[in-house]
Order: C-alpha cells, then structure tokens, then sequence
C-alpha cells in the first residue's frame, strides 16, 4: 500500500470540518445522475411481445469477439480512458473533459470507475488466462484511491468511545454552516479495536471516493497548491438538496491555502476555532463491488489452476470488505429505531447501533501530523439506498471458503448483512416489480421526526429518496438495475429462492417496460415515479404492498444502463431458464453492438441540465450555489467565491475546454448541446456484458 505520500479518495462524501471531527451530509450522487443518453428514445418493437425475441437474433454476434473488441479500445492509450502514472494505469470518469453528473469534470475519477476496472480486468484474466493486468489494476486501485499510512496520519488519536462530535444536517445549503454539538450523545465504534488488533494499525483501509486525476483545481498534494497528480478531493458537503451544481469543491487535506480564512471548512459547519486536517468518505457500494468482482476473479482464476497468482490482491479485497463493515453503523453509532431526536436518541453500545445494511456512505478523518493535540473521527451512515445493496457481496464474505475476512465478528456480521439485504429489498418491491427508495435511522440527517405513517424496517424509517432530493434518489432506473444485477447473480450462483422471487417480477416489470427496434434502435426505462408507501416489515408475514406503486415516467438510450441491465437478464436467464429474460438480453446487446464509436459503444445525449452552469442563488426557487453573504474566497486558480458566484464561476477553467462553445451557446439562448460521452464505467459494463454471455452461454449460436 502507498505509504511515502498523502492522496485521495472517490463518489460523493461528506467530510468533517472542524477540530471535533464531525461529517455533514455524505450524498454520494449516482455517477450517471444526470439525464441518460438520448433521454425519451422512441424505437418500435416491444421486447415483451416482439416474436423476434424469442429466438437468438439474427445479427447475434460472437460475444468473445465482442468483449476483446472493446477491451482493446478500453485499453488502448490513443482512446483516453487512462492516464499513465509510473506505470500505472489510473482510470477517468469518462475520456470527455466536460462532462457533470456526480463527478463534475471528466478527468477525475471515483472508487466507482475503479471497481469497473477491476472488474474488466477480471473478465479479461477468465477469458485470456492473462491475471497480471488484474493485479495492476489493484495495485494502482491501492496506490492512488486507498489513502496510504502518511495520508491518514493521526489515526492513532481515535477514540472509538467518542468517535466524532454530532452537527445535523439540514434539507437546504442555506442552514449550513451547521454548528458542532458536543453534547448530543454518540455511541461507541465497536469495530475499532477489532480492526486494529486484527491488522496491526489503526488506519482505515476503504477507497475515497473522488479523486482530480489530472490536478485540474489545483488543490495538489493535501491542499498545498503543488503539482502532484492524481489528488484527494470532494465536494458535497451541504445536505440533501445540494445538487452538483451546487457544490463547492474543496481538498481533502484542509491547510487553509485556499478558500477563505478557514480554509472551506466553515461553509460547511460552525465552530469556535478550525484546525488543518485531513477526511475521506467511501462510497460502500463501490468497495462491496471490489469484493463482487474478487469473488468471481477468485473462482474463474482457480478454475485454471491459477489461484495462486492473484491470492493476494484477493486477500486484500477481503480486507477492504472486513472495513467495509463501517456502513452497516448508524452515522453516529446510536441506537437503531425510534432515533426522533438527537439529544434522547440513546448512543449505541455493542452492536445495537448496526442496521446491517449498506448506507450511502461512510467515513474518517483526523488532524493533520503536526498538529499539538491530535485527534481523528469515523462515522457511519444512517441513510441506506436499495441501490448500494450487493448480497452478492455479503455471501461472499461469509460463505465462500478462502473469503472469511480476518476480524474475529466479520463473517457473522456479513452472515447477518446477507439475510436482512434481502429482506430489505423484498420490503421494498413494488407490486409492479420495481424497487423503492430505501430508508433512513436518522430523518433529515438530524434526527427529525419522521411523518407519522412511515412505515419501519426493524426500526429504520422508510424514505423514497434516501440520502439526496436533486434529483430524487430514486428515480434513476440505473440504480435499479445495478443493484438487481447482484442479486440475479446471486440467484444464479447459490440458487438462493428469495433472491429468485425479487428478480423474477423485477424482471417482468422491466421487459414490459424495454422496446427494441432495428438498426440499434431500443429503449429502457429511465425516469421512474413512485407513490405510496411499503407496508411495515414483519419478516414472519410480509405484506403484500399493495399501497406502493411505480411507474415508468420515460425512456433512455443509456449504454451503461443498459449493459447492467442485460447482466441482471442474463443470470436470471441462466438459472431460471426463462428464454425471454435471455432473449431480450441478447438483443440489447445487438443493439448496443450496433451503435459502436471508435473508442467503444456510444450514443449522443442532450443535456438540458447544462442549464445550470451560469445559475447563482435564487432564494424564490432555493436554487443555484449558495454561498452566505459576507463569505469570500478564491479558488486555487483566483475564481472568486462569494453570494454571487454560480457553478461555472468557481471553474472558470471549463472556458477553455473544446466543448465550452456548445454550452455557452446554450446559454445564451440556443439549443441544449449534445455530446456523446464515453464513461468508463458504461464501457467497462458493457464489456463485461459481452463476457458474462460467453461465459453463462457459451460462444453464440
């Protein structure tokens, strides 16, 4: 693991400000949260009567071929998904520069597009039987997004009976700064101790969720201003309804070089006196992806006789699964259920204040190395979305021989994590098949009142957009479709019933809702909306729902969806036996396969949002960036920050991007510009869709 110097982190993270160590509001953003690719496609042909699905495709194309192809592109240095650091090969959010979704400019990257790497690299070893660039993969995964010894520095001064100092979150950006509270109640951070006994250090070993690959802000190395690329970085801070646009980036190193007097620790909370310091947050479903894709590496490479040749990347995954562990806690260890006020919320002793699910978030932080009196913090996340959930995950952890994480109580708590996953997402099924938003032990992030008819799950308030509201958490299909890949492969692979049944009407809902036409031409849900509410989880009689509904709002052309979509057909597929499930998994991938670029597989999209480049606070619509009036400071690069400055102020560095015409012109009153964007993770997806039908299916037909 890098050690020699401090660096970074990837998706969205809230981090503590202050000297108490507190996190605000950690709204991870879905890396595609923005509109999808060619938003409201109309092709013909619905795939859920179409005949011509029922048969493989007549253009059904040899998958292996498929795979190699656009691995080949993927790699190929000439394309730009990479950027080669000693040898190391660090992905991008996507090879466009302009590009703002969770990420807000290309050339950073997330433990997201690190999870799909590895996950490339995987399919590629079980094809090829060529493990090494596995091995790379991890070895820069560790290197840069995985803070080293020197980048978590104070560690040692973790008190896990008083794991960090309480500051509520709020709904809006304008209630923030948010004052630190040192008497609200925290519970104890049971893992702590377990941790450092097991591993012999006190450092947290999970990947940050957002570095600046090619240092465009400027923040350099821990927020010195240098050169040295790639850099530990983030942005939301401010609650659920701070969108992207309106955030304000800042490094994960506080030095108070940039920013204002404090650095930009307080826009974020409010507190007597700040002190330099250092915080990262992880993006669980990320790092539960990583021990996914070390499962399937671990059993394709022992397959060949070659398990040897990747034991210790897949021992390291199962270390950052045992860490993994920290999202399965409330945010501040209390108590899990009836938590309606933060100061009577009882703190949490033992394991009492662990949901056993993964939440949005969680994260850790401390005082710089110089610092006269060290401290440092972690919390957990109260906030869980159905789409970070990965049983998949959680049964390796606990059942797969060889995957037993080291910790004494870490495969019981996976063991644990497993069943109530499941049962969340059956609480969670709509009639329909489609999966609501998920639930929350801390409403608002301040331990509110929840409405009075929430309905509970083993005492975690439901919430149809848990975590962020801009836009609704839920309401990108994406999230349903990477999170029911999982639990189709887990079907597939252990032939677990209950996992059967989820994906089953999830299935049928989804078909009935896909066209596919000709000529590359189809359409898969995007925009869903929801009403009602679940009935109250009693796992010795579930209900049946009937008060929850979704519907699909509109269509996307979207490749990465798309492509996550097919791997949850595919695996249902091949242990139900369901030949539409196949067939219509087949013909997306025909029609992805015709809409190929050259550096992989693509289709324009219309940003409307862009929009909001240019938008500075408007308090009629409470919108746009805010920044409290009398607050200055500067960029690393000079853009002034203060009340009057928008989303594309404090980056004046997209003036010189190509593509900054195209949006300029949009506003100023032309058309919304459209791009066609190569995302590294929609790529890595869709050739590991390639991959999964060779590998489930054999060559084609």
């Amino acid at each position: 693991m890098r050690s020699e110097r401090l660096t970074r982190w990837p998706t969205r993270s809230p981090v503590p400000v202050a000297a108490a160590a507190v996190l605000l509001a950690a709204v991870i953003v879905p890396i595609t949260a923005s509109p999808g690719a060619a938003e409201n496609a109309e092709p013909t042909g619905s795939a859920a009567e179409s005949g011509a699905l029922r048969t493989p495709s007549a253009m059904q194309a040899d998958y292996e071929t498929a795979f190699l192809e656009q691995y080949d592109k993927i790699k190929d240095p000439a394309s730009g998904y990479f950027r080669d650091i000693d040898g190391l090969l660090v992905p991008y959010h996507s090879v466009e520069t302009l590009i703002v979704e969770a990420p807000d400019h290309g050339h950073q990257t997330t433990s997201e597009a690190y999870s799909y790497y590895l996950w490339l690299e995987a399919a590629y070893g079980r094809i090829t039987e060529d493990w090494e660039p596995f091995n790379q993969a991890w070895e820069s995964l560790e290197t840069f997004i995985v803070p080293g010894t020197e980048d978590q520095p104070t560690n040692a001064s973790y008190d896990a009976s008083a794991p960090a100092t309480y500051a509520g979150e709020s709904t809006t950006p304008t209630d923030y700064p948010s004052p630190l509270l040192p008497d609200v109640p925290v519970g104890e951070d049971p893992l702590a101790d377990e941790l450092t006994s097991t591993y012999g250090d006190s450092d947290v070993y999970g990947m940050a969720w957002l570095l600046d690959v090619d240092n465009v802000y400027g923040f350099g190395f821990c927020g010195d201003g240098s050169s040295d690329e790639p850099v530990f970085m983030n942005s939301y801070q401010r609650g659920s309804n701070e969108s992207v646009w309106e955030t304000v980036p800042h490094p994960s190193c506080e030095t108070f070089d940039f920013g204002g007097e404090n650095g930009y620790l307080d826009l974020f909370t409010d507190d007597q006196q700040y002190s330099q310091q250092w915080r990262y947050t992880a993006a669980p479903d990320a790092d539960a992806r990583v021990v996914q894709v070390a499962y399937l590496a671990k059993t394709w490479a022992e397959a060949q006789g070659q398990g040897d040749a990747i034991a210790d990347t897949i021992s390291d995954a199962v270390k950052m699964g045992d860490y993994l562990r920290y999202a399965m806690y409330d945010k501040y260890f209390k108590e899990i259920g009836d938590c309606t006020d933060p100061t009577t919320c009882a703190a949490g002793t033992g394991k009492n204040s662990a949901h056993y699910l993964l939440s949005w978030y969680y994260s850790w932080g401390g005082a710089m190395a110089s610092a006269e009196y060290p401290w440092a913090f972690r919390i957990g996340g109260s906030g869980v979305h159905q789409g970070y959930q990965n049983p998949m995950a959680a049964w390796a952890l606990s059942e797969v021989s060889g995957m037993a994480p080291q910790s004494p109580t870490a495969q019981e708590d996976w063991a644990q994590s497993l069943d109530r996953q499941l049962e969340f997402i059956q609480w969670l099924q709509a009639p329909e098949g489609g999966i609501a938003g998920g639930a929350t032990n801390n409403w608002e992030g301040r331990y509110a009142e929840p409405p009075a008819d929430s309905p509970t799950f083993y005492g975690l308030y439901y919430d149809w957009q848990p975590v962020w509201n801009d836009p609704p958490s839920n309401q990108w299909f994406g999230f349903q479709a990477w999170g029911m890949e999982r639990i189709a492969q887990l079907y597939d692979v252990t032939g677990d019933e209950r996992a059967g049944e989820i994906v089953s009407a999830w299935v049928d809902w989804a078909i009935a809702n896909t066209e596919i036409g000709a000529d590359g031409s189809f359409a898969v849900p995007s925009n869903l909306s929801w009403s009602g509410q679940p009935d109250d989880w009693n796992p010795d009689n579930p209900g049946d729902n009937a008060g929850l509904s979704v519907q699909v709002v509109d269509h996307t052309q979207d490749v990465g969806v798309t492509a996550s979509y097919v791997k949850t057909l595919l695996h249902y597929a091949a242990e139900s036996g369901d030949a539409d499930a196949r067939a219509t998994g087949e013909a997306l991938l025909d029609a992805l396969l015709a809409n190929e670029t050259d550096i992989g597989i693509a289709i324009p999209e219309a940003r409307q949002d862009y929009e909001r480049f240019d938008d500075t606070y408007d308090a009629s619509t409470d919108q746009g960036l805010y920044i409290p009036e009398g607050w200055t400071g500067t960029m690393p690069n000079g853009d002034v920050i203060d009340s009057d400055s928008s989303f594309a102020s404090i980056r004046s560095f997209y003036e010189q991007d190509p593509d900054w015409p195209q949006v300029q012109a949009y506003l100023d009153g032309g058309p919304a510009p459209t791009f066609t964007y190569h995302r590294f993770w929609a790529q890595a997806e869709i050739a590991t869709a390639f991959a999964l039908h060779t590998e489930l299916f054999g060559a084609a037909e």
